[in-house]
Protein backbone atom coordinates (compact mmCIF):
# COMPACT_ATOMS: atom_id res chain seq x y z
CA UNK A 1 0.00 0.00 0.00
CA UNK A 2 1.17 3.51 -0.79
CA UNK A 3 -0.34 6.87 -0.05
CA UNK A 4 -3.98 6.69 1.05
CA UNK A 5 -4.53 3.21 -0.37
CA UNK A 6 -2.93 3.98 -3.75
CA UNK A 7 -0.19 1.57 -4.78
CA UNK A 8 3.09 2.48 -6.43
CA UNK A 9 1.92 1.05 -9.78
CA UNK A 10 -1.18 3.24 -9.78
CA UNK A 11 0.96 6.32 -9.11
CA UNK A 12 3.28 5.41 -11.98
CA UNK A 13 0.34 4.95 -14.37
CA UNK A 14 -1.06 8.36 -13.41
CA UNK A 15 2.40 9.91 -13.89
CA UNK A 16 2.73 8.39 -17.37
CA UNK A 17 -0.73 9.68 -18.35
CA UNK A 18 0.11 13.20 -17.12
CA UNK A 19 3.39 13.19 -19.07
CA UNK A 20 1.59 12.02 -22.22
CA UNK A 21 -1.10 14.71 -21.87
CA UNK A 22 1.11 17.69 -21.07
CA UNK A 23 4.57 16.71 -22.29
CA UNK A 24 7.80 17.07 -20.40
CA UNK A 25 8.51 20.61 -21.60
CA UNK A 26 5.19 21.96 -20.37
CA UNK A 27 5.51 20.10 -17.06
CA UNK A 28 8.96 21.67 -16.60
CA UNK A 29 7.50 25.14 -17.20
CA UNK A 30 4.64 24.49 -14.78
CA UNK A 31 7.10 23.25 -12.15
CA UNK A 32 9.32 26.29 -12.61
CA UNK A 33 6.37 28.67 -12.37
CA UNK A 34 5.10 26.93 -9.24
CA UNK A 35 8.56 27.05 -7.67
CA UNK A 36 8.90 30.75 -8.47
CA UNK A 37 5.50 31.48 -6.96
CA UNK A 38 6.40 29.65 -3.76
CA UNK A 39 9.75 31.47 -3.59
CA UNK A 40 8.03 34.84 -4.07
CA UNK A 41 5.47 34.01 -1.40
CA UNK A 42 8.18 33.07 1.11
CA UNK A 43 10.12 36.25 0.31
CA UNK A 44 7.01 38.37 0.83
CA UNK A 45 6.34 36.68 4.16
CA UNK A 46 9.93 37.33 5.32
CA UNK A 47 9.87 40.95 4.11
CA UNK A 48 6.66 41.57 6.05
CA UNK A 49 8.36 40.66 9.33
CA UNK A 50 11.32 43.02 8.80
CA UNK A 51 10.95 46.79 9.24
CA UNK A 52 11.08 48.71 5.99
CA UNK A 53 13.59 51.28 7.31
CA UNK A 54 16.57 50.08 9.28
CA UNK A 55 18.80 52.30 11.39
CA UNK A 56 22.31 51.02 11.61
CA UNK A 57 24.25 51.78 14.79
CA UNK A 58 26.22 55.00 14.43
CA UNK A 59 24.23 56.13 11.41
CA UNK A 60 22.40 59.44 11.46
CA UNK A 61 19.52 60.42 9.25
CA UNK A 62 19.56 63.92 7.77
CA UNK A 63 16.32 65.72 7.09
CA UNK A 64 15.26 69.29 6.51
CA UNK A 65 12.75 70.78 8.89
CA UNK A 66 10.75 73.94 8.51
CA UNK A 67 10.54 76.33 11.42
CA UNK A 68 7.09 77.60 12.29
CA UNK A 69 6.81 80.69 14.48
CA UNK A 70 3.84 80.93 16.75
CA UNK A 71 2.09 84.23 17.29
CA UNK A 72 3.02 85.33 20.83
CA UNK A 73 0.12 87.78 20.92
CA UNK A 74 -2.91 85.61 20.48
CA UNK A 75 -6.26 87.33 20.44
CA UNK A 76 -9.08 86.01 22.64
Amino acid sequence: MGFGGISLWQLLIVLVIVVLLFGTKRLKNIGGDLGGAIKGFRKAMNDEEKPSVENKPGETLDAKAEEHKQDSQSKP
